[in-house]
């Protein structure tokens, strides 16, 4: 603005000047300036305007009839355009001079809490929008979410979960169902094999046990343990492991009743309910630990599948847990969002509790 006004001071004084000059001198001023135009014309080089260069156009177009015949630099349509642009500035300015530009943000309670838990659990946008909506946040979407994760991330990038767990406490029906085996190296490099068995239709855990010497005898032995006559499934599915083998599947059929249905051959696909849950077994507890023998291992599984069971949403579970969690409502004024460390810390569930 400085910059303008003093640019229409400067143009107001070369005015006032030229009515003192004889007509002989502007002629032979203007003469020289056409002269200095006529470079531009020839060797085309296009000048860079201003702001006040634009004004005092647009200004002269008001007032003076013959402007076009004198333009040498400024095409008619760029001051049109000039115009036009200064209608849009004015108008914007007039429509939001008391408004915020952008969206309206969420609560600070919510982004608090958005924060908060990609802190303490190192989760992403789902499963912060699925705690979310237990504690009865349904003002907000998961998009939404995941715009404030960006932000925050970006603005704190060393924030990250590391955490290196010493110890931890050692007091921790579908028609179709599914089992599997994972494999946990201890801190001698002893190979650990972790069985478990998955319900199809609620994601549940029915059944894990720990063994370094898995056998077929073994195996069979878990589905006993596994399956009691009154639960008994009509299939179960499973993948082209050895150990589940003619002598297994003979034992599933004959006494048990349940029709015994093998993968395709590569084809982790079709098994992916259990993929999936050695995923979420890795990545919330066991890359962050290291297991030192095979009981304290039983004890870590145990205490991740009652987390898994009754605390972890689940996206096909319409952001349910697989036992099923209730959707909580903030009671009073005064309750607040307390984390409930789970697995040693590693991993929170959130509730309402009211402040004493």
């Amino acid at each position: 603005m400085y910059q303008i006004l003093i640019k229409v001071l400067t143009i107001f004084l070369k005015i006032i000047q030229t009515q003192f000059k004889s007509k002989k001198d502007i002629i032979l001023e203007n003469i020289s300036l056409r002269q200095q135009l006529s470079i531009y014309q020839i060797k085309k080089i296009s000048p860079k305007l201003t702001n006040g260069d634009g004004l005092f156009w647009v200004a002269l177009k008001q007032v003076w009839e013959r402007w076009q015949d004198h333009r040498t630099i400024v095409k008619p349509e760029t001051i049109i355009h000039w115009h036009r642009n200064r209608f849009k500035k004015h108008w914007n300015k007039l429509l939001n001079k008391n408004k915020k530009p952008g969206r309206k943000r969420i609560k600070r309670e919510i982004r608090d809490l958005i924060y908060r838990m990609a802190v303490e659990n190192n989760w992403g946008a789902p499963r912060i929008y699925s705690e979310l909506l237990m504690l009865g946040f349904t003002d907000v979407s998961e998009t939404t979410v995941s715009r404030y994760l960006r932000t925050f991330k970006s603005k704190h990038p060393d924030k990250k979960k590391q955490q290196v767990m010493d110890n931890l406490s050692q007091e921790s029906q579908g028609c179709h169902i599914r089992d599997g085996f994972f494999i946990i190296p201890t801190i001698s490099f002893k190979i650990l094999y972790v069985f478990f068995i998955v319900d199809h239709k609620r994601r549940i855990i029915r059944h894990f046990n720990v063994t370094s010497h898995p056998s077929a005898l073994w195996v069979i032995q878990q589905l006993r343990d596994a399956f009691p006559f009154d639960k008994v499934p009509r299939y179960l599915i499973m993948d082209r492991e050895k150990i589940f083998s003619s002598q297994v599947k003979g034992f599933l059929e004959h006494q048990l009743r349940v029709k015994p249905k093998v993968t395709s051959y590569q084809s982790l696909w079709q098994n992916g309910v259990v993929e999936r849950f050695v995923l979420s077994a890795r990545t919330d507890l066991f890359n962050h630990i290291i297991v030192f023998s095979e009981d304290y291992l039983h004890c870590l599984m145990k205490e991740y599948i009652d987390y898994y069971n009754g605390d972890s949403c689940h996206l096909s579970l319409g952001r349910d847990s697989p036992i099923g969690r209730k959707i909580q409502q903030k009671a009073f004024e005064s309750c607040k969002v307390k984390s409930i460390s789970k697995l040693g810390g590693l991993q929170h569930r959130y509730e309402w509790k009211q402040v004493a």
